[in-house]
């Protein structure tokens, strides 16, 4: 129990730290799902940004992927955000990835991150995990995990982005 808490406080304080310190998207090179190189520092992405990162071998992460692939066209229209799914499959999986994109058809641009350059910078500990940026590029919102209904809670963080 002690050894629990011990891990539950040190995540936590990760968290807290990272929350405290980084408030602005870190530069990282990554490749698309189709090769094309990306800085994530750059994205050229007009609006919100809805960050997500995920694992193909991750059952939580698919059910939030799908549920975001379901919201998607509705936030789109309404509010301007972009979605960016980032996958840490590693170099054993991560050729599953495309397949399962295309499977679900989901519409978000998709980033591969198979040496966790990005998801350290990002101080992400495990998947899911996501964030969300505002157009000035800072990180408004964090939630690690998903549960039915924390799309809610980051459509609520997503309208405030409007006001």
């Amino acid at each position: 129990m002690k050894k629990q808490l011990l891990v539950l406080s040190m995540l936590l304080f990760t968290v807290i730290s990272f929350a405290q310190e980084q408030k602005k998207l870190p530069s990282v090179s990554l490749n698309t799902v189709d090769g094309e190189q990306v800085n994530t520092g750059n994205l050229g992405i007009k609006g919100p940004i809805i960050i997500t990162f995920w694992a193909s071998w991750c059952p939580t992460c698919k059910r939030e992927m799908g549920t975001l692939n379901e919201l998607y066209a509705d936030w789109q229209e309404e509010t301007g955000v972009t979605i960016v799914a980032v996958s840490v499959d590693d170099e054993k999986t991560k050729n599953n990835v495309p397949t399962l994109v295309n499977a679900n058809g989901w519409e978000f641009l998709v980033l591969m991150d198979s040496n966790s350059d990005f998801k350290r910078a990002m101080g992400v500990s495990n998947t899911p995990h996501t964030f969300l940026i505002n157009e000035s590029g800072e990180i408004v919102y964090t939630r690690n995990n998903y549960s039915p209904g924390d799309e809610d809670l980051l459509y609520e963080a997503l309208l405030k982005l409007k006001k």
